[in-house]
């Protein structure tokens, strides 16, 4: 709820008309109406004021504008799915596990996004092993770059579609684990 519409009602419920409230803090008529109206915000100081004529705390009008709507609210499950991606940056398996374990059970989606970021992380590791070892030859060594390359650009990339509530897809996946 808007601060003025607050004002509007809880000066109402006093039995107060504009001009009444306006005796009581001092603050033109046409000024609290245009803050009922909300054509204006309210200073601090005229809100403490008129908090105090209408015998509310100034913590109710002050926040009341503040109020977070349903779709405004960051979606922490989202965030987890997010961060589960992400990990995955690190090439080693242990963040992204630690975290599907601790969560799949608690959100939604966890244990299928789970399952897909560790495939992903294990083919890369099967990918990168038989290259690392072949680097000693320094034919390799490409191969390796663009491994790291591709894998960093497709976590970035589902993250973000996670984030978004986009479906997303690891490409050159094995599938080790099964959901």
């Amino acid at each position: 709820m808007k601060t003025g519409q607050l004002i509007k009602e809880l000066r109402l419920k006093k039995g107060l008309t504009q001009e009444d409230l306006a005796a009581k803090t001092y603050i033109s008529a046409r000024t609290i109406q245009r803050i009922e109206n909300d054509e204006v915000d309210p200073r601090a100081y005229s809100l403490k004021i008129i908090a105090a004529a209408l015998e509310v705390d100034f913590e109710v009008l002050a926040n009341c504008d503040k109020g977070v709507s349903e779709d405004a609210k960051p979606d922490y499950n989202n965030l987890w799915l997010a961060l589960l991606h992400l990990s995955g940056l690190f090439i080693l398996l242990i963040p992204p596990v630690i975290i599907w374990f601790w969560k799949k059970d608690k959100i939604k989606n966890m244990r299928e996004q789970g399952i897909d970021v560790i495939n992903f992380q294990l083919s890369m590791l099967i990918f990168l092993v038989p290259s690392g070892i072949l680097a000693v030859f320094l034919i390799t060594i490409p191969i390796i770059i663009f491994i790291g390359l591709f894998s960093t650009v497709v976590i970035i990339v589902n993250t973000i579609k996670v984030i978004n509530n986009q479906p997303y897809k690891y490409p050159m996946t094995i599938k080790i684990l099964k959901p």
